[in-house]
């Protein structure tokens, strides 16, 4: 990956407490799983900023490796890298999410 496209996705996770890189916005996911991300943030009432993918190839292709995971959306709460939709499914199921979104948003 380019290094300015490195420095790009890390100026947008570390400016945001939660960063989401998704297809499409919070307002109008363009998938499913971009959804369902969407759906769990809100449903926590967590304060979060997502890059669409979608309008940036780049951070599309640089996102991936960056976390060295293969699929969007990617997840990141105060720097720290979750998962997609599933993990986080998981992760609003056990309480997990609530605890860490609780944390991000009083820091």
């Amino acid at each position: 990956m380019p290094p300015e496209t490195q420095a790009r996705i890390s100026e947008l996770v570390k400016a945001h407490k939660i960063m989401v890189f998704m297809k499409g916005s919070k307002l109008m996911p363009q998938c499913g799983f971009s959804n369902n991300v969407v759906q769990i943030l809100n449903a926590v009432g967590a304060v979060y900023e997502t890059c669409d993918v979608l309008s940036d190839y780049e951070i599309r292709q640089g996102i991936k490796e960056y976390s060295q995971w293969p699929t969007i959306p990617q997840v990141y709460i105060n720097g720290e890298f979750l998962g997609g939709s599933d993990i986080l499914i998981e992760m609003y199921q056990s309480g997990e999410l609530q605890e860490k979104v609780a944390v991000a948003m009083a820091s």
